[in-house]
């Protein structure tokens, strides 16, 4: 594997670099809920000022919380191809996540979504596309890339956008929702969102840390989004799962988290709701 120091990354992308020490982190735990090898040899190569960045924005709370959510989604992924074997996955904002790995049933067609400069540096670091796992260079919200998906035509479709559309305003999530919806009419979505209280909170530690990027859209209530459905005269029929369920859904349930005030410290804020994922089970005319 080559040797890495600090990746050329900035802005929403740079934020890839928080969620690949979280699970490298998670994955030495004898307890790991998820087991990423290929996280922890990454972030043995990354320099110590990187890691210093990339703590900075972080605390225990927040780690386990993302820990949780990238496992609901897991779990959303594999309970789809339960249901859709030869289905087609698109992981939108990557990173340099392999939840392919994690989630493959031999059957899966994949695809990995994300800016041209996150791409480039996974080809160096993970190695090009193979097989049904696919690698695919753009922003989500363009176009182009829809036209790739659409070839695989009629298999089922499942979206995966983790820790994405808090980065985009409010009619971008909706453009991008919407758009969806037109071209693939029975497929899922699954995204994530912040609360307000999140969102002014991560904002004020970027401002301070001068490091990360700035969150642009907040969910409060689910509800919410109905909206969009009743402006476009269709139908999304979603239901909104927060980090509660998945912490009580977790192999062992809060019990698993080792030490005691790991269990605590989730209870306490899966309580706070600061967190949801959304997932849109049809989107339909």
């Amino acid at each position: 594997m080559p040797k890495m120091t600090k990746p050329d990354l900035s802005g929403v992308a740079e934020t890839l670099l928080i969620t690949l020490y979280i699970r490298a982190t998670e994955s030495q735990r004898p307890d790991a809920l998820i087991k990423d090898e290929r996280a922890e040899a990454l972030a043995r190569q990354l320099d110590s000022k990187t890691l210093q960045i990339t703590l900075a924005l972080t605390e225990g709370t927040g780690r386990l919380l993302l820990i949780l959510k990238s496992w609901e989604f897991d779990r959303f992924a594999q309970d789809f191809l339960r249901r859709h074997p030869n289905a087609v996955v698109v992981h939108m904002g990557c990173g340099l996540d392999p939840r392919f790995e994690r989630v493959d049933n031999s059957q899966v067609e994949w695809v990995d979504l994300d800016l041209p400069e996150v791409i480039q540096l996974r080809r160096k670091l993970i190695g090009s596309e193979a097989g049904r796992d696919h690698l695919l260079a753009g922003s989500v919200l363009e176009d182009s890339w829809l036209e790739v998906v659409e070839a695989h035509h009629p298999r089922p479709d499942l979206f995966l956008a983790e820790g994405v559309s808090m980065y985009f305003t409010e009619a971008q999530v909706k453009s991008l929702v919407l758009r969806l919806k037109e071209h693939f009419p029975a497929a899922e979505l699954v995204f994530d969102t912040h609360s307000p209280f999140r969102r002014w909170a991560h904002n004020l530690k970027v401002s301070r840390k001068r490091v990360g990027a700035r969150l642009n859209w907040e969910l409060k209530h689910s509800q919410d989004l109905e909206g969009w459905a009743a402006a476009s005269a269709c139908s999304l029929n979603g239901f909104v799962s927060n980090s509660r369920k998945s912490l009580s859904a977790a192999p062992g349930g809060s019990a698993n988290f080792s030490p005691w005030w790991r269990g605590a410290w989730a209870f306490f804020a899966t309580s706070s709701e600061e967190a949801n994922l959304v997932r849109f089970h049809s989107i339909s005319v």
